[in-house]
């Protein structure tokens, strides 16, 4: 690499410019920065919620690289493929990028610094989308950690990087290579007509995360401990599309969260568990990366869940199963691509147990639907529920959705927010699923409301007895 050779800045799920590894570290070559976004085949076979979300994550991001004098440059195609031709194009000498855990990502990754290096193109992979890389995290005996509260337990303690501060301006090339229009790519074209109702509901980029979590520690995370199981309150941080790419890092989270902690701030303390739980689902991806397409343990891999898409899955994905925290839970989720967290295990709980449906159908419907969809998260969320996964809720544990609509809106408001039936006057947010929901559903606010689809008795106990005959089995 020569004094005037520029380097490249691989932007992936990065789209910010605090605590940013791989852009203080093109920044510190002292060379101009060419700042990349790809739309490999990876990030093209998203889902449509997460890559609808993606274009505008991408989007806003362009605008504020603008602000710092400097640009987005967008291509198209394989990665290495991609890069190859950038370096040929510009000179470029380096290529800075941060790391991804999924297995295919890296893969990919791997390939590149390889192909990379060897053509004598610097290509340097940095952290900064998880607190503790998952291979620094072992048990006392040099293995992977199995359940949360030792992994907790381990990092708890641990010195987490200090965070970054953003540079005001990006060095910039004399001259830019051609970008491609983000237009052109229709990031959106999936999401039909329910794009402009979920975008309604989107926070998009680092401002909007930093402020969101300002908010959060000043004026809700007392509470968030005991509150945050109701879904018709604002008691969580709502940060988790911001987190999903990388709009803000789980370093500012955790050192702000436990600056808070040592205010005296109630909730600070469980909230850093949150953070960690999301590392937790990181470790177990990336030590036992089947995790994200079969049950992680081996003796649940014959357990007789149908794989259908029956009638009654149907129902569940467009909330009309007749149940109100379901059917409010999955209205939500299309109209906004987010769901509250307590609501994600009651409607994992109902379709795995009561309706006997693997859970990777679940797992997909989320990956399609999610703005905020992570596939550490997800897999890792649904194994959880469904107990086929690492430190699993038993399968025996059914939630009843009408005891626990009872319990976490004893007044109706997270269901009366979003199902329009037999209401007078509904509020906007129930009929904005109706405006997001396809046509070809047949849905409408003055429909009468759906009959259950199964009892909720009949499903536990079908659900049970399957349980007890698999173990019977082993």
């Amino acid at each position: 690499m020569n004094n005037s050779s520029p380097v490249i800045w691989w932007i992936r799920r990065d789209l910010r410019l605090c605590d940013n590894p791989a852009l203080t570290a093109a920044i510190a070559s002292n060379r101009a920065i060419l700042p990349v976004y790809i739309l490999d085949e990876q990030d093209a076979a998203l889902g449509a919620a997460p890559k609808f979300r993606l274009g505008l994550g991408v989007e806003h991001f362009a605008q504020e690289l603008a602000k710092a004098g400097s640009r987005l440059i967008l291509r198209r195609g394989r990665a290495l493929d991609v890069l190859r031709q950038l370096v040929a194009e510009t000179g470029a000498g380096a290529v800075h990028w941060s790391r991804l855990y999924d297995p295919k990502a890296i893969t990919r990754d791997t390939e590149v610094k390889q192909q990379l290096s060897a053509q004598g193109t610097a290509a340097r992979s940095h952290g900064g989308r998880l607190l503790f890389e998952p291979w620094t995290v072992e048990t006392k005996t040099g293995g992977m950690y199995k359940v949360y509260t030792p992994f907790w337990k381990a990092v708890r303690g641990r010195s987490v990087t200090s965070l970054l501060r953003a540079p005001a301006t990006l060095p910039a090339p004399e001259n830019w290579p051609v970008s491609e229009d983000l237009i052109a790519w229709d990031m959106g074209a999936a999401m039909r007509r329910g794009a402009d109702v979920v975008a309604r509901y989107c926070r998009v980029g680092e401002a909007a995360a930093l402020t969101r979590l300002d908010e959060f520690l000043e004026d809700t995370v007392d509470v968030y401990k005991e509150r945050r199981d109701f879904p018709g309150e604002d008691a969580t941080s709502g940060l988790s599309e911001n987190l999903a790419w990388g709009e803000i890092s789980p370093h500012r989270m955790w050192h702000l969260g436990r600056a808070a902690m040592e205010r005296g701030s109630q909730g600070a303390e469980h909230f850093l568990k949150e953070v960690a739980w999301r590392e937790f689902a990181y470790h177990l991806m990336y030590h036992s990366p089947h995790m994200l397409t079969s049950s992680w343990r081996d003796e649940w891999q014959a357990f007789p869940w149908a794989q259908d898409i029956t009638p009654q899955v149907l129902a569940w994905q467009r909330g009309q199963t007749g149940y109100d925290f379901i059917d409010a839970a999955m209205r939500e989720l299309y109209a906004t691509g987010k769901m509250h967290n307590r609501a994600r295990m009651i409607v994992a709980s109902f379709l795995t147990k009561h309706l006997m449906t693997h859970w990777k159908i679940g797992m997909d419907w989320f990956a399609e639907t999610l703005v905020d969809w992570d596939p550490a998260s997800n897999a890792m969320g649904w194994q959880w529920v469904a107990g086929s996964g690492p430190d699993a809720a038993p399968f025996f544990r059914v939630f009843n959705p009408s005891g626990q609509l009872e319990k976490f809106d004893p007044l109706g408001a997270y269901t009366g927010r979003w199902i329009a039936e037999g209401q007078d006057g509904p509020p906007q947010t129930a009929l904005n699923f109706f405006d997001a929901a396809p046509v070809s559903w047949g849905l409408s606010p003055g429909s009468p409301r759906a009959e259950p689809v199964i009892s909720l008795k009949q499903g536990r106990d079908r659900a049970l007895t399957a349980y007890h005959g698999a173990r019977e089995n082993r």
